[in-house]
């Protein structure tokens, strides 16, 4: 059966374009014999559960929602655990029913999770002691282990990727359909964190008044509150490797178009994000909500013709742009960004990711981020919306439920000697539970600020 195409595009498409941060796989025939495999397997996501994204992010571009989305910077096979797992959905959690009460929205929870095992990287290779390698891509690709072994490209990860991913969507699914009892009440929370912070009182204040609310919902309605609604968790991740992406994009009964079923929200990174690059390519034929990071060497002329690309009829809820341009540039290059999606007259959802554009490296290597600088840009991307008659709908954070010192800075106080005691991110520094919960008080606390 021949695939559908819209306006020339097809799911094959992309391999006449030019497709970077793609690994040379040694032996093209277990190449093929892999996809072919993953293209056999059922999805792991369904076409519905994908238009009630689209929906609900039509919804967040229009202010009515408010979308939260977080996760690892590159998962590991290793943590496809439980532990990690609850973690890192307890922390999501937490963070939205805080934004719920303090935006007084209801919150589109997606995670970077499932999915998110490929990584870009700035350099091809990379050296060590005279040895010079392929750098490590993600478990997807390869492994982090410094030898020939574990860097070459091996398309079984690729199997492997699809059933982490798989496992991890049954526990997330299964903790979301019964509810997290830990969570009903903010005394169960670990919040000694804001006794070292300057805002204690207000953010005490903040969580009494959340537990005042659900002792009241659960008083009249006389049931529990994770009985009145099931919790839903939405996937994303970074369409890089494109072969495996197109091997869980298929056409769907009784719809039109190609679905990506491997997630419900991919997107086009910074290094990818060129318009007649095979990953934009890709992107703008799939029936999916695409996210597009938008980083500091974006023009607002390329991003009207990369918004024109992605979603060139309208589509409520069809893009999402990512912006990610740092504490020190935000200011500056923002507002043009935003006047130029404006004048396309275009519906999009607008979020921040502030971790990408702001990760410095120490005087002995280590890669680190400030929770000050993080927060800043956050802050300035919703003072520039503000007052360009836009909204910022979203934030987008690499974290973990984990208690890892990875970023320095907030209420705890992390400096640079604390980095080497929970120092566990293959790749990006994560914020750790504390760090997390506290960006959650302060978007609050900033956006109550600008509106009342």
């Amino acid at each position: 059966m021949s695939e559908p195409t819209i306006q020339d595009w097809s799911l094959h498409s992309w391999r006449e374009k030019d497709a970077l941060q793609q690994p040379t796989y040694p032996d093209e025939a277990a190449l093929e014999e892999k996809l072919d495999h993953v293209a056999a397997l059922p999805p792991l996501v369904t076409s519905w559960e994908v238009e009630n994204l689209k929906a609900e992010i039509a919804r967040a571009a229009q202010g009515d929602r408010f979308l939260l989305q977080g996760g690892e910077c590159a998962e590991s096979f290793g943590n496809c655990r439980a532990d990690v797992i609850t973690g890192r959905l307890k922390i999501l959690m937490q963070m939205s029913l805080v934004l719920t009460y303090g935006l007084n929205t209801s919150i589109v929870r997606v995670g970077r999770f499932a999915g998110q095992y490929a990584k870009p990287r700035s350099s091809d290779t990379e050296t060590h002691d005279g040895t010079t390698l392929p750098s490590y891509r993600g478990d997807i690709i390869n492994g982090p282990e410094f030898s020939a072994e574990a860097r070459r490209p091996d398309p079984e990860r690729m199997v492997e990727a699809y059933s982490s991913s798989s496992l991890t969507l049954n526990l997330v699914r299964a903790l979301a359909e019964g509810g997290f009892a830990d969570l009903r009440h903010p005394e169960y929370w670990d919040l000694d964190f804001m006794d070292h912070s300057p805002l204690a009182e207000e953010y005490h204040a903040l969580v009494d008044a959340i537990g005042d609310t659900i002792d009241f919902v659960e008083a009249v309605t006389e049931q529990e509150l994770d009985s009145l609604e099931s919790v839903t968790f939405y996937t994303s991740h970074e369409a890089l490797l494109l072969p495996y992406e197109e091997a869980l994009s298929r056409s769907v009964p009784h719809k039109d178009g190609i679905y990506n079923l491997g997630t419900h929200l991919p997107w086009v990174g910074k290094r990818t994000n060129q318009v007649d690059n095979a990953h934009v390519e890709y992107a703008r034929g799939i029936e999916n909500p695409v996210g597009l990071k938008v980083g500091p060497d974006m023009t607002p002329s390329r991003l009207k013709t990369l918004v024109r690309t992605l979603d060139p009829e309208d589509e409520p809820g069809k893009l999402t742009l990512i912006s990610r341009l740092g504490a020190d540039t935000i200011g500056d290059r923002l507002p043009a960004l935003v006047e130029a999606v404006q004048a396309t007259g275009q519906s999009v959802l607008w979020i921040a990711d502030p971790m990408h554009g702001n990760t410095e490296t120490t005087d002995d290597g280590t890669k680190t981020r400030h929770f000050d600088n993080i927060l800043g840009e956050l802050e300035q991307a919703l003072d520039v919306h503000a007052a360009e008659g836009s909204h910022l709908g979203g934030v987008h954070f690499e974290l973990t439920g984990r208690d890892v010192t990875e970023c320095i800075g907030g209420a705890r106080g992390l400096s640079e000697a604390d980095l080497g005691r929970a120092y566990e991110s293959r790749v990006d520094p994560r914020l750790n539970y504390e760090q997390s919960l506290e960006m959650a008080f302060s978007i609050v606390r900033k956006y109550r600020q600008l509106h009342g």
